[in-house]
């Protein structure tokens, strides 16, 4: 059996076998072929910035140290260094989160405010309520509001049912 991609001892005539990652050009030569895979949604496809971090991940990382590093300084010998560092930890753990999570294309943020606007500000039962067009209109004393063409010449006009 011959190598993928070269030609057999047979001659010029022999059939050449070429690998699904290889080409035969022209002149006979094997050309190696970059395959890259393209998403097909582009939308989830972000620039990266610095180590392969995105630039909203990097501030919000960058915001955890300024936050985490010096108070794991300052109280480690307080409190001593196991609890300074489970502190630190706590205190840095929300800006990891809107740094990271990431849900339907949503970060952190957008989800919790969905979340207060939809638990807080809007009530959680909705009444369904229709209004009769064909039932007569009362006012707030319960009385009947006439609509226009229903005075005390309306049966001869012929606006009654």
């Amino acid at each position: 059996m011959p190598e993928k991609g070269k030609t057999s001892k047979k001659g010029k005539a022999a059939e050449t076998e070429i690998s699904p990652s290889r080409s035969v050009s022209a002149c006979s030569r094997n050309i190696i072929m970059a395959y890259v895979s393209v998403p097909k949604d582009l939308t989830k496809v972000k620039n990266k910035v610095i180590l392969n971090l995105t630039k909203r991940q990097v501030i919000c990382l960058t915001a955890a140290a300024a936050i985490g590093l010096p108070f794991y300084f300052f109280t480690r010998g307080y409190i001593g260094t196991s609890n300074a560092t489970s502190c630190m930890v706590l205190l840095m753990l929300p800006a990891f989160l809107f740094a990271m999570y990431e849900k339907d294309g949503m970060p952190l943020e957008k989800i919790l405010f969905n979340v207060i606007r939809v638990k807080l500000s809007r009530s959680a039962v909705r009444r369904y309520e229709v209004e009769n067009l064909y039932e007569p209109k009362k006012d707030a004393a319960g009385l009947k509001i006439q609509k226009k063409g229903e005075g005390k010449h309306a049966a001869k006009k012929g606006y009654t049912s």
